[in-house]
């Protein structure tokens, strides 16, 4: 069979669409899938327990998730345009408070400096959702959220599996509970396109550590606070499973 000219260019254009989101949603935490260093290092010894490499930048990048996750569930709480996409960026606003207040909570107690931006790649997941409108965007801020949330989930449970300090267990604890519940209301807004996002959660491809890096704060500033929101009646710890098509 044979494509016009016209046809080719919109097989290519969508072809280049789909790179260009893979590209951008892999990976989204640096060091989780293959770390550079010795992650079982221990590098300070404290009074809830040893704590290592791996421990310290499960910290980071909690705090880091929190700091391009909260702001766009903000902007899908003003622009989604269903009412399962409005719930969604309100547990992300309500989940993502509560972690970003323990790990500034432990950040002291364990010696762990926390950024105060997200890396390069996550600032870019917020703008190419923030560039679309409508059902595209819909679709865009589930997608992205959605391999990002599948990439930390195993991670999440490595670290409480291993981690021999007591603070960084609690906050596996409560990133265990969010991200599941993140999972779930993005998975029932039906916008997750399964196939693509399993590729795109165990594909190989890799981008430079400084894109993928939460820039360190400047000396003397203050740390950025993701405001806690009690308007919102959300419970983020005990997610409602979305019902089985089979079920009556």
């Amino acid at each position: 069979m044979r494509l016009s000219r016209g046809r080719i260019g919109v097989v290519v254009l969508i072809g280049a669409m789909t790179l260009t989101l893979t590209a951008l949603a892999f990976p989204a935490m640096l060091g989780l899938d293959k770390a550079d260093g010795n992650q079982d290092r221990v590098i300070a010894s404290t009074k809830f327990g040893p704590l290592t490499e791996a421990d310290r930048d499960f910290v980071v990048k909690v705090r880091a998730a929190g700091l391009w996750e909260y702001p766009l569930g903000e902007i899908v709480m003003e622009r989604g345009t269903t009412e399962a996409m409005k719930t969604a960026g309100e547990h992300l606003v309500v989940g993502h408070a509560g972690l970003d207040a323990m790990c500034r909570e432990i950040s002291p107690e364990l010696g762990i400096t926390l950024p105060n931006r997200a890396s390069p790649q996550q600032e870019q997941f917020v703008s190419t959702v923030d560039a679309k409108s409508g059902k595209e965007f819909d679709s865009s801020a589930v997608n992205i959220m959605r391999v990002t949330h599948g990439q930390i989930f195993p991670a999440i449970a490595k670290i409480r599996a291993t981690t021999k300090n007591t603070l960084v267990r609690q906050l596996a604890d409560l990133a265990n509970d969010t991200v599941l519940d993140h999972i779930t209301v993005l998975e029932k807004t039906g916008l997750v396109e399964y196939d693509e996002v399993t590729f795109q959660q165990t594909g190989p491809a890799k981008l430079p550590r400084e894109r993928v890096t939460p820039p360190p704060p400047q000396p003397g500033e203050r740390v950025l606070v993701l405001k806690p929101r009690p308007d919102l009646d959300v419970n983020t710890a005990a997610p409602t499973p979305t019902p089985s098509p089979a079920a009556p």
